[in-house]
């Protein structure tokens, strides 16, 4: 059986946006790049597809991005 890897995100405010989670997982190099990225992958926020740079992520959500990575948002 594969198993999922999941990469904790450790997270000391109330949330961060879509935008500031990519460019701190180093997923793109640039927030200006944000955008962009959300519009030509897939983003799936706890298992809905979302293209909002801006939506907020918080503790406890669970983020893919085109099916082959996988963060989960903790405290």
């Amino acid at each position: 059986m594969n198993k999922i890897k999941r990469v904790q995100i450790k997270i000391n405010t109330e949330f961060i946006t879509l935008g500031q989670f990519l460019k701190f997982t180093d997923v793109i190099d640039s927030g200006f790049l944000a955008k962009s990225f959300i519009l030509e992958h897939e983003i799936l926020v706890n298992g809905e597809k979302e293209n909002r740079r801006g939506r907020k992520l918080r503790v406890n959500d669970l983020i893919d991005i085109d099916n082959s990575m996988f963060f989960e948002i903790t405290k």
